[in-house]
């Protein structure tokens, strides 16, 4: 009987795990089961293209169905893995169905928090944004909006800010913290892009919380931790996300701000697997869970590596982006305890980059409107090189110099 592997889960990470192990192995049975009724997608164009009625449903698949069929994996979609059981190595099904494994691979992810029922997180007109239904829905529900409220001003909330802005509607981000991107960014990108959005007419509070939302079934005002009040047609909630792990727990695996992974996704159950949004990894003497695509795909391909007995170590050095506006964002490295910054002035006007240390080590980059200083910056902080502060400094010094291409 040919091994048989289920992948619970069908997004970025799941699909490079099926990708690499289909590669290593021609033969083994794969399945995979995913709780939305359509093929794997990109989920970060959700906020952006798609979310602008850019880009058609088909243009965010992954993998087309028909790649799926030719590779052999049985897809089990709109179905969703209620119970592991790890001694029989079965996996219960809400449709009652049961199907056995030699290896399982869990590929979560994550999901949006919420606003709790008692603040008004329930009322119509109340959105999150993480899946494609969620887009779906709020997309004609904006074109119907006049005054939005956005609550939490991280990547995602801010790149629907840049989305909705403009034809009219008035747009408010709500920051609790001190400054928009407070979690992920240090000031100098935080000034930069509370500037950009000021531009477009978009008004930030910051330092400021959402005590309740109101309204007669549905929202129509919103009540601020400063005591003012906001009339809103639309709130779209922002606030993060957790990794999904219920299914994990209540199969008695570690679990520790996920699915508790080492460094080849190995879990604590030896036939089981895991990789993406849903996991924590181990990372300078602790565990962090991360949050991107690079991740998603390093992971799962990792973890068919795994699988295949051909184990290597995963080694965090992440990469992400935005898209605001006309401005790109690219991001190289983890900036977790920065301790020192430097802004490097970019080459065309609106660009700079932001570059992090901690212990005088490099350790991160944000490149805003700047490819190929994001580019140097990635290859230096994966070869471990930090440049001199001189050479930061200095516009006409050619960092990518301190390279081997």
């Amino acid at each position: 009987m040919l091994s048989r592997t289920v992948v619970v889960g069908a997004g970025q990470a799941a699909v490079a795990l099926i990708a690499k192990l289909r590669a290593l192995d021609p033969d083994r049975r794969i399945t995979l089961i995913g709780d939305e009724p359509v093929v794997p997608y990109q989920r970060p164009p959700l906020s952006k293209d798609y979310l602008k009625g850019e880009l058609p449903a088909d243009g965010l698949s992954l993998r087309p169905r028909d790649w799926f069929e030719g590779q052999g994996i049985e897809l089990r979609l709109g179905r969703s893995a209620i119970a592991i059981d790890r001694a029989a190595k079965t996996l219960c099904l809400d449709d009652g169905a049961v199907v056995g494994y030699d290896h399982l691979a869990l590929c979560l992810g994550s999901e949006p928090r919420r606003l709790p029922a008692a603040v008004g997180g329930s009322l119509a007109g109340v959105y999150v944004l993480r899946r494609r239904a969620d887009a779906d829905a709020l997309r004609p529900a904006l074109a119907g909006a006049s005054r939005v409220l956005i609550v939490g001003g991280g990547y995602v909330g801010l790149e629907v800010a840049a989305v909705v802005s403009g034809a009219g509607r008035t747009v408010t981000v709500l920051e609790a913290a001190p400054r928009i991107l407070h979690r992920v960014a240090a000031e100098p990108t935080s000034d930069y892009f509370r500037e950009l959005h000021r531009r477009n007419g978009v008004r930030l509070l910051e330092g400021i919380g959402l005590v309740a939302l109101s309204g007669q079934d549905r929202v129509a005002r919103a009540i601020l931790s400063d005591g003012s009040e906001l009339p809103v047609d639309l709130v779209l909630v922002g606030i993060g996300t957790a990794p999904v792990v219920e299914l994990a727990a209540r199969a008695g695996l570690a679990v520790e701000n996920g699915i508790a992974v080492d460094d080849r996704c190995r879990t604590s159950d030896p036939s089981i697997v895991a990789a993406g949004d849903c996991t924590s990894v181990p990372h300078a003497g602790g565990r962090i869970r991360l949050e991107s695509v690079q991740n998603a795909i390093a992971q799962g391909e990792t973890a068919a590596s795994t699988l295949c007995g051909r184990e290597s170590p995963y080694r965090p050095k992440p990469w992400f982006w935005s898209n605001q506006y006309d401005v790109r964002l690219q991001i190289a490295g983890l900036s977790t305890g920065y301790d020192a910054t430097l802004v490097r002035p970019g080459k065309r006007p609106g660009s700079q980059s932001v570059w992090y240390f901690r212990r005088s080590s490099l350790i991160a980059v944000d490149a805003i409107n700047e490819p190929a200083t994001y580019m140097v910056g990635r290859k230096l902080i994966e070869a471990d090189i930090t440049p001199a502060e001189a050479h930061l400094t200095d516009p006409g010094f050619l960092l990518n110099s301190l390279i081997r291409w």
